[in-house]
């Protein structure tokens, strides 16, 4: 029965960790860029768009399709990057051990 309660302590004490990591990645911001720095955009660490930069030299209406273009690659540099800020806090949460492939914690 003692282990049972160790179990349950150990859980209890994870998903605390669990929740503190998710208040955290909330507050962590990276930027991604394209466009040799024409476009950046900031998302949080759980991939939320806090914002988006253009380069003055990029508002002309004849580029419209470039300036999107340049948004969509920057958004998704800055996913990957938040992503990779993302399982590096799981690691030291977890201590190295593995998550399933498709666990999605947010």
């Amino acid at each position: 029965m003692g282990d049972l309660m160790g179990m349950m302590k150990q859980a209890s004490q994870l998903q605390a960790k669990m929740q503190e990591m998710q208040a955290e990645l909330d507050r962590i911001e990276v930027d991604g860029t394209a466009g040799g720095g024409m476009v950046t955009v900031t998302l949080t660490a759980k991939g939320e768009l806090k914002s988006v930069k253009f380069d003055d030299s990029l508002i002309k209406p004849e580029e419209k399709e470039i300036l999107e273009d340049l948004l969509v690659a920057a958004h998704a540099d800055a996913r990957r990057k938040a992503e990779s800020v993302m399982q590096e806090k799981m690691k030291s949460l977890t201590g190295g051990l593995p998550l399933p492939p498709g666990l999605k914690l947010f």
